[in-house]
């Protein structure tokens, strides 16, 4: 998100890069909105990726949902970009062209009558300046890509949050929820680029007097780690995995770390550090990319949850609990990570008995659940095999 580097320098867009690079990660999706300032530090990420030694690699993502696609020279904005960054020596190109993404988009005419028209429109006046890979994340059926001969791809933006969920879902169907939509993706795009999407969480909490976005999918489960699984059995039919989020911090899916410029969600975040994910996508973005889970180098246990109870009540919160808050459990989730046969131990407080399971080289997931006034504890002992 760009829109939340408002105070990076080059040496910041540096240090991402270089973390980023270091955790599996070949490419940032730069996602930019309306301010006028983010032309600017996308071109210091320009130029700190040159800078770097490393061959990572950057695209642009235009947030259809912030930048104007009403008018006809509303496409001028998108073209800036272009221009400024397309023959960028790191400028990520997919089959030789110049890749492009959006968020949304699907609302976005440019005064034509329909999606294929318009964004043809965009891809033709875009393509005067060099050749466009365009993978949008439209939020229509699926069933429509034939007929919109613009797009060389689909980003599934949602595929990974279970957001068909709601409160009424049986409890069969809401356990380890089915995240099945990219099959449906796949199939209507007979043959084109699919980009799917991978992300820990989802949580935003504005009132109405802001975004008015109070709302939550059920990340319980092993979410990430589940969702990296599934893409990894089925990679012979993703051509590029996004993960959601780098730092996008008003919904809570960030895995790096907390910096830049927060928009107004600091209640959520500030004291909430999510780069145990990121040190988890490290291990299975090399999985995906190489077709093979690598050797487990070092025991480690990951572990994360809600800071408190579903139902607790916030009673300084003007804004009120989040829809859906029914479908999360009181429960914290655990990876582990292990060289060879281990017991490995799990409890929520010193008083209480913890729960023990014998375990063998591999990865795991455990889980246990949450109580008032407990934390998160867990030890793994090596056994003699």
């Amino acid at each position: 998100m760009v829109g939340n580097t408002f105070p990076y320098t080059a040496d910041d867009w540096n240090t991402d890069i270089e973390l980023a690079w270091s955790h599996g990660i070949d490419a940032f999706a730069l996602n930019v909105g309306i301010d006028d300032w983010q032309k600017d530090s996308v071109a210091r990420c320009y130029a700190a990726a040159s800078k770097s030694k490393l061959p990572f690699r950057l695209f642009l993502s235009f947030d259809m949902a912030s930048l104007s696609g009403a008018r006809p020279e509303d496409v001028h904005i998108l073209r800036d970009y272009i221009a400024m960054f397309a023959h960028h020596p790191r400028q990520l190109l997919y089959h030789g062209k110049v890749l492009v993404s959006t968020f949304a988009g699907q609302d976005s005419l440019f005064g034509h009558d329909t999606l294929h028209e318009a964004w043809q429109f965009v891809k033709d006046a875009l393509e005067e300046i060099a050749p466009i890979h365009l993978i949008p994340s439209f939020f229509i059926d699926p069933r429509r890509y034939a007929s919109i001969a613009a797009m060389d791809g689909y980003f599934n933006w949602n595929g990974s949050w279970p957001i068909h969920l709601t409160v009424d879902s049986p409890r069969e169907e809401v356990v380890c929820a089915k995240l099945d939509t990219d099959k449906h993706h796949i199939h209507h795009l007979g043959g084109r680029t699919f980009m799917a999407a991978v992300s820990p969480w989802f949580f935003t909490h504005y009132g109405s007097d802001s975004w008015n976005k109070n709302w939550i999918y059920r990340g319980d489960d092993w979410l990430f780690v589940r969702r990296w699984e599934q893409l990894i059995a089925m990679r012979d039919q993703v051509d590029i995995v996004q993960v959601i989020s780098w730092n996008d911090y008003g919904e809570s899916h960030y895995i790096a770390p907390i910096k830049g410029a927060q928009p107004n969600s600091h209640a959520w975040v500030s004291g909430f550090p999510h780069t145990a994910w990121l040190d988890l996508n490290r291990y299975f973005a090399r999985a995906f990319k190489e077709g093979s889970y690598p050797p487990i180098e070092r025991d480690s246990i990951y572990m994360w949850s809600r800071p408190h109870l579903r139902a607790a009540e916030a009673v300084h919160d003007p804004v009120g609990r989040p829809e859906r808050w029914q479908l999360t459990d009181d429960t914290f989730w655990v990876v582990v990570f292990a060289t060879g046969p281990a017991e490995v131990r799990i409890w929520t407080r010193d008083d209480l008995p913890a729960q023990t399971r014998k375990v063998g080289r591999g990865v795991w997931k455990l889980s246990h659940p949450m109580i008032v006034g407990g934390g998160m504890g867990g030890k793994l002992s090596a056994m003699a095999s």
